[in-house]
């Protein structure tokens, strides 16, 4: 009998699957060299996610030992490649939720936490709320034993430029008369948007998601997006699915992206693919917002739909080798 429940035990299946944000992603624009560096870090990412649950990890922990990759990376908008404000600095969010106890954990605007989701953890396992913003959170982080960073950790050349073209941009376009509003939304999409996720679904059927960003290039008055907004950046629900969102964050909090994926899912009794599908390539299109989300559900199924040119992502089923994809076709 003992054997027969161990062998019943590594037979349930197991699922992990990570984004690295979603944009138009030109493959001309991306030299080979580039490509397969976003392409190794998502595998590294994704493979260390896997171990956790293969070796009979937690979701949870799977989940934030492939986001801490990812944040570590100056590859992505989060940790370490986080974009800038239109004042030169860094404002960090991110969020993470399970599936089991419906627990959650956020934080929004820090700028000197090295792992976002490690303090989003810290506030969903530690603390009695579920979201904490900018000096308070940091606050509670040196509660918590966390070490800080100077912002300028997330100082990278690269985005820095990105904001000195965003910024162009706006003052070009206030030039003809444009207010803020209308001259941020001249910007191109890839502006708007990028993140990083997991989901995954462990040996025990316990689901998670979790998100990390560095929200908007140019963002202003302490913006904040999707990300560490339950149910809109992501959403976990055991029996049912868990999801985590890349997008233009103001679409994906007014459409409640994650909980709607999940609700089509428990109460429309509709399949995975088929709930993500109709929210980012359906409603979400016919709202003009731009994104995708990467989910998985109480079976180990995985979906990643989104309607930009690509979405670096990358998922591994129990038993199977992972795949890592950047545009449609691969």
């Amino acid at each position: 009998m003992l054997f027969s429940s161990t062998v019943q035990a590594n037979d349930k299946p197991f699922s992990i699957a990570i984004h690295g944000g979603a944009g138009t992603i030109s493959k001309a624009k991306l030299t080979d060299e580039q490509q397969q560096a976003y392409r190794d870090k998502l595998k590294q990412a994704v493979d260390a996610g896997y171990k956790v649950l293969k070796q009979g990890g937690d979701s949870i922990a799977a989940v934030t030992t492939a986001i801490n990759i990812l944040e570590d990376s100056p590859l992505f908008n989060a940790g370490k490649g986080a974009v800038y404000t239109f004042d030169g600095g860094h404002e960090l969010d991110a969020s993470i939720m399970d599936g089991k106890t419906m627990n959650a954990g956020a934080v929004s605007g820090v700028k000197h936490i090295k792992n976002p989701i490690d303090l989003a953890r810290a506030v969903m396992d530690k603390s009695v709320h579920v979201m904490l913003s900018g000096s308070g959170a940091e606050e509670f982080a040196l509660n918590q034993g966390f070490t800080l960073v100077p912002n300028q950790y997330f100082d990278t050349n690269a985005r820095y430029q990105q904001l000195l073209d965003a910024k162009a941009k706006i003052h070009s376009q206030q030039q003809k008369g444009l207010d803020y509003q209308a001259s941020h939304q001249q910007l191109d999409a890839n502006y708007k948007f990028g993140t990083v996720g997991a989901v995954a679904l462990d040996k025990s059927g316990n689901l998670a998601a979790g998100t990390s960003t560095g929200g908007m290039t140019a963002k202003r008055f302490g913006r904040i997006g999707d990300s560490p907004v339950i149910g809109a950046g992501n959403y976990a629900e055991n029996g049912v699915c868990a999801v985590s969102a890349t997008g233009h964050g103001e679409y994906f909090i007014r459409y409640h992206v994650a909980g709607d994926i999940c609700a089509r899912a428990k109460y429309g009794q509709k399949s995975l693919l088929q709930a993500a599908d109709e929210v980012i390539n359906q409603r979400l299109i016919t709202a003009g917002g731009t994104g995708g989300v990467i989910a998985v559900d109480h079976l180990g199924n995985i979906a990643t739909p989104f309607n930009t040119g690509g979405m670096y992502r990358a998922t591994r089923k129990s038993g199977e080798e992972a795949q890592v994809m950047i545009w449609r076709d691969n």
